[in-house]
């Protein structure tokens, strides 16, 4: 399936482009992971090795201060953590199941970082490591970003519980239904969100909301789930079936065979990535430079993506 995406999937007609500081940033957020134990067995912390999550973030954000960068490699190694959890080890398996770890998650959310404030006494690692998180993005007096990433990660969360219930019953969900819950599992949305901390002089909230640029943004998002899912859709069907993938979905709910949904799946994002080119071009015509500023930053998500996904082991 792997050899499928690769030449069924239209190459982001974007620069490739990788951040010089990408090995020293995957060895510091390594050691943030053991350091807050948030994986204790070596299994586990090979998984995530070979995930290589600061290696995303490189090339998403290429030109962040190394900090910024950090801040981001270490978000994204929290949610493969916690993705993993779910879906490899068990948690998601159910709502039941899942519910006490999402209370303590939301609870320190509910804090947005105050450093004045303690962590729950029983948030285990992955609360430790989300206040970490949020505490770090206090600190760089940007509050309405940290607004933007706690509701994000609170969407995240509650989307987790919307997998568990299909899981636990055997629901494969419509293609348009999943199409929206997958921007709040994937967790592109507050890696977004971060990216946007890593730099300056980009468009405000009031830009941000224009209809215009929030359907770029989702569109953004898409391309960046439906990548992860043509690439993992192989994985997730050797290792046991699992409706949340986009190929799952158009099987389930129009009937083709699975050479057909993964030519319909590649065929949404080809559309997808033409759409947004001509869109982009439109917005960076007219736009000023932050407007300008912020499509380069989507524009190396989704390229970084496709590339971090041919060399990745996560899905393989």
């Amino acid at each position: 399936m792997r050899s499928f995406a690769v030449s069924a999937l239209r190459e982001p007609p974007f620069p490739a482009r990788r951040h010089a500081a990408a090995d020293l940033v995957a060895t510091e957020s390594a050691g943030w992971v053991r350091g807050l134990r948030l994986l204790d067995t070596p299994a586990a912390l090979r998984r995530l090795s070979g995930a290589n999550p600061a290696e995303l973030a490189a090339r998403a954000c290429p030109d962040a201060p190394v900090e910024r960068l950090r801040l981001l490699a270490d978000l994204i190694s929290w949610l493969f953590v916690m993705d993993d959890a779910c879906d490899e080890d068990g948690l998601g398996a159910s709502p039941t199941r899942l519910a006490p770890t999402v209370a303590r998650l939301l609870d320190v959310l509910d804090r947005h970082g105050d450093p004045d404030v303690p962590v729950p006494a029983d948030a285990g690692p992955l609360g430790v490591a989300l206040d970490d998180l949020c505490r770090r993005v206090r600190a760089r007096q940007r509050p309405t970003l940290l607004l933007r990433l706690v509701s994000q990660l609170r969407e995240y969360l509650l989307a987790l519980l919307w997998e568990a219930a299909n899981r636990e019953h055997g629901r494969v969900p419509g293609v348009a239904e999943y199409v929206q819950m997958r921007r709040h599992t994937g967790g592109v949305r507050p890696s977004f969100t971060l990216t946007d901390l890593a730099y300056d002089g980009l468009p405000g909230a009031g830009r941000r909301a224009e209809p215009a640029l929030a359907a770029l943004d989702a569109l953004a998002a898409d391309l960046v789930c439906w990548c992860n899912d043509l690439f993992s859709y192989g994985k997730e069907r050797d290792r046991a079936p699992d409706a949340h993938n986009l190929v799952a979905t158009l099987m389930g709910e129009g009937g083709p065979d699975e050479e057909a949904a993964l030519r319909a799946a590649a065929a949404r994002f080809n559309d997808g990535l033409a759409a947004y080119a001509q869109r982009e071009a439109e917005f960076a015509a007219t736009g000023d430079e932050g407007v300008r500023a912020f499509l380069t930053t989507r524009r190396n998500w989704i390229r970084a993506t496709y590339d971090w996904s041919l060399q990745a082991t996560r899905y393989a």
